[in-house]
């Protein structure tokens, strides 16, 4: 067959996929998006029956950002400002024992390998939702140093030239970066306001070349001696084969003195947010869970991890829900699959997540988990696109999520910002990332004084 010949059914493919994909997305068919997502908050989530689509709904909040004078809006007690604009795609957050927030601005790598008329049309609908910026101006970080009247003194570049970065965190003198393909080692002293010296690899990670979940989450144990990072898998549901999900879908444990690293738990599809709960000391995470099985699956969640865990991913969610997709099956993997602790309900995106440990919010947040809820894609009812908080008691939740900040989107349902990586400052106020709108927003308590940039 000529090329000429060959080309038409490509021609044909894809424009009957932009068409199934705007019918969707605009019409919400093929499956129930009405349903109340707070029946999928808590540790008994209502999970429907599996809706299985040629091309699933595709609706994303397109990008107007914050007009001057826009801010979110905060619960009761509380009130918002920007601690800092004009960032490139700001995605994590990581304050320094003397005060100073290192922001980490971060891009996607390079763009990934195209399969599927369906990978097209995902890549033209998630442009949507980007907030653009200057090529080359993002993967760093930024330092911001507040000033006595809460105002950055300092900001400017920090650590540049880094591939994809996500996590942070400090041990003594070592600062470490976990960039998309590897745990990087930078020396810091105490009041640094620039790194300059080049970086030693620790340990390498799963990157390229297809890369699907490239942040990775990073937190050292208490006593320093031990890095956790979330490596999220490399498809939605094995669709690039089970050789591309090597080590993937898990949380690694990494010797600090040798980088030996070793598997902590599995079967996480995009575990983020690690972070210790302050009673019980175990170590928990925000999980995005699958997509293309409806509207109302798969509900994403907030856990504690196991040693040694294994959460379900591919073979099964929730527990033992068999995902039929996924060829050949394991029930025994199934068998073990670990219940989730706590449902966020589907399609919300989490990627923040940080304890209220400190005291400069209103008490009723104390011990608690604020998670920051990045938002849906493909379901037509917009879910997420805020900062949630969940009550614990005795290490566990012990209530309903609560909506604390929100405005994320306008009445249009466009995107004036989208939240990802939360933080705590040196007064205790709740720092949130936000990638679209390109701002880093302080959350404090109303009599505490705070100013804008």
């Amino acid at each position: 067959m000529s090329a000429k010949h060959t080309t038409k059914p490509i021609r044909r493919t894809f424009k009957l996929a932009l068409l199934c994909a705007s019918v969707l997305s605009l019409a919400g068919c093929g499956g129930d998006d009405d349903a109340d997502p707070s029946t999928q908050i808590g540790a008994h989530p209502a999970l429907p029956e599996i809706t299985q689509y040629l091309f699933p709904p595709m609706h994303i909040a397109s990008v107007v950002g914050w007009k001057p004078g826009e801010k979110p809006a905060a619960a009761a007690g509380m009130q918002v400002e920007a601690l800092a604009t004009g960032l490139q795609h700001p995605r994590s957050l990581y304050v320094l024992p003397n005060g100073d927030v290192l922001v980490v601005e971060s891009r996607a790598p390079v763009a990934q390998p195209i399969k599927r008329p369906k990978d097209l049309i995902m890549g033209w609908i998630e442009s949507w939702a980007t907030s653009g910026g200057t090529p080359g101006s993002s993967n760093r970080i930024t330092l911001l140093r507040a000033a006595g009247n809460g105002a950055p003194a300092v900001q400017g570049v920090f650590l540049d030239h880094l591939d994809s970065p996500f996590g942070v965190a400090l041990v003594g003198n070592d600062l470490y970066v976990a960039d998309t393909d590897a745990i990087v080692r930078y020396p810091y002293q105490d009041g640094d306001t620039k790194i300059t010296a080049p970086g030693t690899v620790l340990t390498k990670l799963p990157g390229g070349p297809i890369d699907h979940h490239w942040t990775k989450s990073l937190v050292a144990s208490k006593n320093g001696s031990l890095l956790y990072v979330g490596i999220g898998s490399n498809s939605n549901i094995t669709e690039n084969g089970m050789e591309a999900e090597k080590d993937r879908a898990s949380i690694w444990e990494v010797d600090r003195a040798t980088g030996r690293s070793r598997i902590f738990a599995a079967g996480l599809r995009n575990p983020n947010g690690l972070s210790w709960e302050p009673e019980s000391g175990a170590l928990w995470a925000v999980v995005n869970e699958r997509d293309e099985l409806g509207p109302n699956l798969v509900p994403d969640y907030l856990t504690s991890v196991k040693d040694g865990g294994f959460y379900g991913w591919p073979y099964s969610y929730y527990g033992q829900h068999v995902d039929p997709r996924v060829m050949p099956q394991r029930p025994d993997l199934v068998a073990q699959a670990i219940v989730p602790d706590y449902a966020l309900s589907s399609h919300v995106a989490p990627l923040g997540l940080v304890f209220d440990t400190a005291s400069g919010l209103p008490d009723r947040y104390r011990g608690g988990a604020f998670v920051g809820e990045h938002g849906s894609w493909n379901r037509q009812h917009l879910n997420g696109y805020k900062i949630v908080f969940i009550p614990f008691a005795g290490g566990h939740p012990s209530g309903m999520a609560q909506d604390v900040v929100t405005g994320f989107l306008d009445k249009d349902n466009k995107a004036r910002g989208r939240p990802v990586g939360l933080a705590l400052d040196k007064t205790g106020s709740l720092l949130i990332a936000d990638d679209v709108g390109n701002v880093v927003w302080r959350v404090s308590a109303a009599d505490q004084k705070t100013a804008t940039r």
